[in-house]
């Protein structure tokens, strides 16, 4: 669920295209804005991608919309039935999201200062809360019977899907459903993230405006979408016949030990990733960065590859998909992941988009603008928050049984 496409075969030839989703907002009049552009879901439609779920999609808010209909789509694509999950076992949602529901937040103020206090609808309790997305998947996915919310800013959808890693590995669950999901392009959320710098100004182009690494980089593009996957215990899926993409296999999450240079984190968590993988830097053969686009977080996302990897940084692939996708905040990682078990499957690594010319500080090999034939046996997946939270998952296929 992005917005360079709905479903998994979309949303990965749009990538292999280097296809930027990015485009003016019609989601609201954008106009007086310094920033008009974004990277919006199009054609999403309730009644279509709620698989035909009793839902009133007025009184929810987007990103829990995105949520549901991602769930769906992983449960699908993993075959996994309610005969699947053990009686009585318990499956855990655990969802990122980054922001509360500012689409339905904004439009209940925007009824009180025209109508009144009074007139403000009963729903806005529900649909506002920042845990209203994961218990409405629980609603509708009776599979589920246990929901958690993380909110570490952009991170979040990695982070979510690191814990549910964790549950696994520790034994207390066979199964988990994970991932991110946060729509937030809205008047108000627009506003201060301008205002905040966060906002990229390119209104006339906006397909070229996500530059990750690109020397013309300005700033992020925010976007929307929700990545939601599959865990399962490796004995549990083999058991069902299930064909693992890849496997979790190392985990870190750190806060910037220097709130001052965003990102500096990296350097711990791939470490700590790595040291939990029992693998060394060697091993990797793709780094799917968080890259944003950003002047600065760019810069520091590709210092820390170079201290962790030494010499051998410039000899290992990585790659930004926000160029075709933008920044849709906690589904980004998510995005990410789901991005690093199809590059695995099919071999190809998603180029980065809009990197014409490298930053002279960006010097690695960010296989720009064309999709890369790479065999992919470890793959790292870095994602940095707002708030200097830092998460890397490292990424293994699966040995043959």
């Amino acid at each position: 669920m992005a917005p360079n496409g709905i479903g998994q075969t979309d949303f990965w030839n749009s990538l292999l295209a280097g296809r930027s989703a990015i485009d003016h907002i019609t989601l609201f009049d954008a106009s007086q804005h310094s920033s008009r552009i974004a990277g919006e879901v199009k054609n999403f439609d309730p009644k279509l991608h709620l698989g035909g779920t009793e839902v009133n999609a007025r009184r929810l808010a987007r990103h829990s919309q995105f949520a549901l209909a991602a769930t769906l789509m992983a449960l699908n694509d993993a075959g996994l039935t309610e005969q699947d999950v053990r009686p009585n076992s318990a499956l855990p949602l655990v969802l990122g999201v980054s922001t509360s529901a500012f689409d339905v937040i904004e439009d209940a103020m925007e009824r009180m200062m025209e109508h009144g206090p009074n007139r403000v609808p009963t729903h806005v309790v529900h649909a506002s809360n920042p845990h209203q997305a994961a218990t409405l998947v629980s609603q509708y996915v009776p599979l589920i019977t246990r929901a958690l919310t993380i909110s570490s800013a952009c991170a979040a959808g990695v982070d979510a899907i690191g814990v549910a890693a964790d549950m696994i590995r520790a034994g207390k669950v066979d199964v988990a459903v994970c991932g991110g999901t946060d729509a937030c392009v809205t008047p108000l959320a627009f506003a201060v993230l301008a205002k905040a710098g966060l906002l990229s100004a390119r209104n006339d182009d906006p397909e070229k405006a996500s530059r990750p690494f690109d020397v013309d980089r300005d700033s992020g593009v925010i976007s929307e979408g929700a990545g939601l996957v599959i865990l399962e215990n490796l004995d549990h899926a083999r058991g069902r016949g299930a064909k693992p993409y890849m496997e979790i296999t190392g985990h870190s999450t750190r806060l910037d030990p220097d709130l001052s240079v965003p990102g500096s984190g990296f350097f711990d968590t791939m470490t700590e990733a790595l040291a939990n993988a029992g693998k060394r830097a060697s091993d990797v053969d793709y780094i799917s960065a968080h890259g944003p686009g950003h002047p600065v977080l760019d810069r520091v996302e590709t210092d820390m590859i170079k201290r962790v990897f030494g010499k051998r940084a410039y000899a290992v692939p990585v790659s930004s998909i926000k160029g075709v996708i933008g920044n849709p905040l906690s589904a980004a990682g998510a995005l990410q992941v789901i991005s690093c078990c199809l590059a695995v499957r099919h071999g190809l690594i998603p180029p980065t988009a809009n990197l014409d010319v490298p930053d002279p500080e960006c010097d690695l090999d960010y296989v720009p603008r064309v999709a890369r034939r790479v065999r992919i046996s470890c793959a790292l997946v870095n994602s940095h928050g707002v708030g200097g939270g830092n998460t890397t998952l490292v990424l293994e296929t699966v040995k043959p049984s």
